[in-house]
């Protein structure tokens, strides 16, 4: 029967020679090549997107209330 103890150390033996392997090296290394990648495509957080959406929503009701009260000022004139 296997003794826990052994167990354990297989599995850290194990994970280490995953951790050390050529797999971790392409991970790092297409993770860099992506991250490269988006920072050329000029691409925003969603977080960013949400904040500008935001802005033009106000931005538009904004619009809407001053596009109403000029036609109110120009019936009111005429």
């Amino acid at each position: 029967m296997l003794n826990p103890k052994m167990f354990d150390e297989i599995a850290g033996k194990f994970s280490e020679m995953i951790a050390n392997s050529p797999a971790k090296d392409i991970e790092k290394n297409a993770r860099a090549m992506m991250t490269s990648m988006f920072s050329r495509m000029d691409l925003v957080t969603r977080e960013e997107f949400d904040v500008q959406a935001e802005v033009l929503a106000r931005t538009r009701a904004k619009l809407s209330e001053l596009e109403a009260r000029v036609a109110e000022l120009e019936k009111n004139k005429g």
